[in-house]
């Protein structure tokens, strides 16, 4: 069972409601099924970081997309072409989601290495987004500290300013209104990589189907032993007092506007809605 617990920063470290006010714990995301689209930079990204998860949610009726910014076409020390190196990645990762039961891969074809938070991009997820009617993202923790990836970062950034605010202020990216697709709200993120998690997923029961997902990549793992990779993650998958193996993230609960949680008050002024909750 997933375990949430809290935290009262916004997205840019202040406290997310006025002193004083105590604030609701948000719902936990356990209970119906809902709609996840993990949001990462390259081919096996969501499988290293989040495959149990991504395992225990499909099993419990979930609809989940992959979308992978870039091909992976310059994670190789092999003799091979971009073109090569892209298209075999691909393939991997769709093995790997077929693993783990997702519903579609999409790759937006970024080339690998020069990712940037542009509006483009985020455009292009606002549009996803918006199209699959998401619930849940999971995605980098792109505000992390120390030593990062610059796709991973770029991506995780670009991704929380699609769904806070952009995807649901229909005035962002106009043109997606006249496509039929109308501004939509996301509940939660779930951030990977991050420096200080606060959401633990049990995914004891899933850690074989992670293990099968990560060796679909071929191109990126040094190992074919799937004895020695699962020992391997069972190791990395502990925590202290606790029995079982966990994958770690971030949880950003997006609060309702006061206006839409109270129709019989005045409407609250943009600049006081809540930011989301849990985030740095």
């Amino acid at each position: 069972m997933a375990e949430a617990q809290r935290s009262n920063a916004s997205s840019d470290g202040r406290q997310a409601r006025p002193r004083g006010r105590r604030q609701a714990q948000p719902p936990p995301l356990e209970g119906s099924p809902k709609t996840l689209m993990a949001i990462m930079a390259h081919p096996d990204d969501i499988d290293f970081t989040s495959a149990g998860t991504i395992a225990k949610f499909c099993a419990e009726g979930w609809t989940v997309y992959y979308v992978l910014v870039t091909s992976g076409d310059k994670g190789t020390h092999e003799d091979l072409t971009r073109q090569e190196l892209a298209a075999m990645r691909e393939q991997e990762q769709r093995e790997a989601a077929a693993v783990l039961g997702v519903k579609e891969v999409i790759f937006l074809g970024y080339p690998d290495g020069w990712v940037q938070a542009t509006p483009e991009l985020r455009g292009q997820i606002v549009r996803l987004l918006r199209k699959y009617k998401v619930d849940v993202v999971l995605t980098w923790d792109g505000f992390r500290p120390g030593f990062n990836h610059v796709d991973h970062r770029n991506v995780g950034i670009a991704a929380r300013d699609a769904v806070y605010p952009a995807v649901r202020d229909h005035l962002y990216y106009e043109e997606l209104m006249a496509e039929g697709l109308e501004a939509h709200r996301v509940n939660d993120m779930l951030l990977a990589g991050s420096d200080s998690p606060d959401y633990f997923v049990d995914i004891t029961r899933f850690i074989e189907k992670k293990v099968d997902a990560i060796l679909c990549h071929r191109s990126q793992v040094a190992t074919r032993d799937r004895e020695e990779m699962l020992k391997r993650q069972k190791r990395q998958g502990k925590r202290p007092g606790r029995r079982g193996n966990f994958e770690a993230f971030k949880r950003v609960h997006i609060a309702r506007p006061p206006r839409q949680e109270q129709r019989t008050e005045a409407p609250a002024a943009v600049h006081e809605e809540p930011a989301p909750v849990g985030g740095r």
